[in-house]
Protein backbone atom coordinates (compact mmCIF):
# COMPACT_ATOMS: atom_id res chain seq x y z
CA UNK A 1 0.00 0.00 0.00
CA UNK A 2 1.39 3.28 -1.16
CA UNK A 3 0.39 6.93 0.67
CA UNK A 4 0.14 10.11 -0.78
CA UNK A 5 -0.26 13.56 0.34
CA UNK A 6 -3.02 15.58 -1.05
CA UNK A 7 -0.96 18.48 -2.77
CA UNK A 8 1.33 15.25 -4.45
CA UNK A 9 -1.98 14.19 -5.78
CA UNK A 10 -2.31 17.55 -7.36
CA UNK A 11 1.05 18.24 -8.34
CA UNK A 12 1.34 14.62 -9.92
CA UNK A 13 -1.77 12.50 -10.26
CA UNK A 14 0.20 9.94 -12.94
CA UNK A 15 1.58 8.50 -10.15
CA UNK A 16 -0.60 7.84 -7.96
CA UNK A 17 -2.12 6.58 -10.81
CA UNK A 18 0.67 3.99 -11.19
CA UNK A 19 1.27 3.26 -7.53
CA UNK A 20 -2.68 2.16 -7.57
CA UNK A 21 -1.86 -0.51 -10.07
CA UNK A 22 0.05 -2.28 -7.68
CA UNK A 23 -1.60 -1.54 -4.60
CA UNK A 24 -5.03 0.94 -2.75
CA UNK A 25 -3.25 4.61 -2.54
CA UNK A 26 -4.35 6.04 0.68
CA UNK A 27 -4.70 9.82 0.09
CA UNK A 28 -3.65 11.72 3.21
CA UNK A 29 -4.51 15.14 4.16
CA UNK A 30 -2.04 16.29 6.97
CA UNK A 31 -1.99 12.92 9.00
CA UNK A 32 -5.27 11.89 8.28
CA UNK A 33 -6.25 9.75 5.32
CA UNK A 34 -9.48 10.87 3.71
CA UNK A 35 -9.22 8.57 0.46
CA UNK A 36 -8.39 5.42 -1.27
CA UNK A 37 -7.46 4.93 -4.52
CA UNK A 38 -7.90 2.12 -6.35
CA UNK A 39 -7.49 0.94 -9.91
CA UNK A 40 -9.53 -0.43 -11.91
CA UNK A 41 -7.56 -1.94 -14.31
CA UNK A 42 -7.66 -4.69 -12.06
CA UNK A 43 -10.80 -7.04 -13.57
CA UNK A 44 -10.47 -8.35 -9.68
CA UNK A 45 -12.78 -6.06 -8.14
CA UNK A 46 -14.82 -4.95 -11.19
CA UNK A 47 -15.86 -8.72 -11.91
CA UNK A 48 -17.33 -9.11 -8.01
CA UNK A 49 -21.13 -9.61 -8.03
CA UNK A 50 -22.54 -6.09 -7.93
CA UNK A 51 -19.70 -3.70 -8.45
CA UNK A 52 -20.28 -2.69 -11.88
CA UNK A 53 -23.75 -2.18 -11.19
CA UNK A 54 -23.18 0.05 -7.89
CA UNK A 55 -20.47 1.89 -9.80
CA UNK A 56 -22.54 2.90 -12.93
CA UNK A 57 -25.79 3.59 -10.24
CA UNK A 58 -23.69 5.70 -8.21
CA UNK A 59 -22.25 7.60 -11.44
CA UNK A 60 -25.92 8.11 -12.95
CA UNK A 61 -27.57 9.03 -9.88
CA UNK A 62 -24.42 11.90 -9.27
CA UNK A 63 -25.01 13.51 -13.58
CA UNK A 64 -21.30 11.93 -14.25
CA UNK A 65 -22.93 9.06 -16.67
CA UNK A 66 -25.89 9.48 -19.27
CA UNK A 67 -28.15 6.38 -18.94
CA UNK A 68 -27.28 3.97 -21.80
CA UNK A 69 -23.48 4.54 -20.78
CA UNK A 70 -24.57 3.01 -17.27
CA UNK A 71 -26.14 0.74 -18.67
CA UNK A 72 -23.15 -0.72 -20.24
CA UNK A 73 -20.65 0.07 -17.54
CA UNK A 74 -23.18 -1.90 -15.44
CA UNK A 75 -23.25 -4.83 -18.36
CA UNK A 76 -26.95 -4.52 -18.68
CA UNK A 77 -29.72 -3.74 -21.02
CA UNK A 78 -31.19 -0.70 -20.96
CA UNK A 79 -34.34 -1.89 -20.03
CA UNK A 80 -32.83 -3.99 -16.94
CA UNK A 81 -30.35 -0.95 -16.19
CA UNK A 82 -33.69 1.54 -15.80
CA UNK A 83 -35.55 -0.82 -13.81
CA UNK A 84 -32.66 -0.93 -10.92
CA UNK A 85 -32.55 2.95 -9.90
CA UNK A 86 -36.07 2.65 -10.27
CA UNK A 87 -36.15 0.42 -7.67
CA UNK A 88 -33.95 2.62 -5.49
CA UNK A 89 -36.05 5.82 -6.03
CA UNK A 90 -33.76 7.20 -8.18
CA UNK A 91 -35.26 8.84 -11.42
CA UNK A 92 -34.19 6.85 -14.51
CA UNK A 93 -36.06 10.14 -16.84
CA UNK A 94 -34.68 13.25 -15.54
CA UNK A 95 -36.76 16.79 -16.78
CA UNK A 96 -40.19 18.27 -15.89
CA UNK A 97 -43.95 17.10 -17.03
CA UNK A 98 -44.27 20.37 -19.10
CA UNK A 99 -41.40 19.32 -21.34
CA UNK A 100 -42.09 15.43 -21.10
CA UNK A 101 -45.71 17.04 -22.75
CA UNK A 102 -44.22 18.68 -24.84
CA UNK A 103 -41.95 16.11 -25.85
CA UNK A 104 -45.18 14.29 -26.94
CA UNK A 105 -46.86 16.55 -28.56
CA UNK A 106 -44.28 16.78 -30.94
CA UNK A 107 -44.03 13.27 -31.61
CA UNK A 108 -47.99 12.95 -32.09
CA UNK A 109 -47.99 15.50 -34.99
CA UNK A 110 -44.80 13.97 -36.27
CA UNK A 111 -46.69 10.64 -36.54
CA UNK A 112 -49.90 12.64 -37.96
CA UNK A 113 -47.84 14.43 -40.81
CA UNK A 114 -45.85 10.65 -42.02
Amino acid sequence: MHAVKVYELKNNPSEALRQAKKAPVIIMKGDEPTAVMVHLDDDSLLSRPGVKMALATALFKDGSLALGRAARLADVSLVGFIQHPSRLGIPAIRGKASEAKADLETLNKWLASS
